[in-house]
């Protein structure tokens, strides 16, 4: 298969994955008040992809994930109001948060073999982190005056986007263990 061939394919696959990813966005188990929900493993297409791929297409499809939450799910904008909360609130809650899904298959090869269990594991887990890491900042940086300043909007964003990361995470690693159990060859570039 020649490259051109090869790009293709990959490009197909991804646009198919990035489909299922916003399908399963909208599958909500419960959304929090300013944004924030628990889905159905609707990180786990774009993690995959990094597995399959590499960085490269994870991070681009990642990014096109980020558009179009914002498009499907509903933009909020900060309560400051201002143009730089606003474009604070897009990098850090949509644009990084979402992109970052797709580097996964980086993180798994802190553990040497990129496809073990424990690998996969971790750059699940070590993706989903980052993306609540970003909500966290985010919380406590530009949604701030929703709550008392300081500590309390520090608690407040560790409370807040713990209560539906931390679900999410834990659905999303049990799911990409499941999945790695009954179908590891997926995890393979060369399939």
């Amino acid at each position: 298969m020649n490259t051109k061939t090869s790009n293709v394919r990959i490009l197909a696959e991804c646009a198919i994955l990035i489909a299922v990813g916003t399908v399963l966005a909208q599958l909500q188990l419960f959304r929090m008040p300013n944004g924030g929900s628990v889905t159905v493993v609707s990180m786990l297409p774009f993690i995959l992809i990094s597995f399959r791929h590499g960085n490269k297409w994870g991070l681009l499809s990642g990014f096109a994930n980020s558009l179009l939450q914002m498009l499907l799910g509903g933009l909020y904008t900060p309560p400051a109001g201002t143009v730089t909360a606003f474009a604070g609130a897009v990098m850090l809650d949509y644009i990084i948060a979402f992109t970052m899904l797709g580097s996964a298959a980086w993180f798994a090869k802190w553990f040497g073999d990129e496809y073990s269990p424990r690998s996969i594991l971790f750059g699940t887990f070590a993706v989903c982190f980052i993306r609540f890491l970003c909500s966290f900042v985010s919380g406590f940086l530009i949604w701030s005056s929703l709550t008392e300043q300081g500590f309390g909007a520090v608690t407040f964003s560790l409370v807040y986007n713990g209560s539906y990361m931390l679900p999410e995470t834990i659905i999303t690693v049990a799911a990409m263990l499941a999945l790695y159990k009954k179908a590891p060859m997926i995890f393979n570039q060369a399939d």
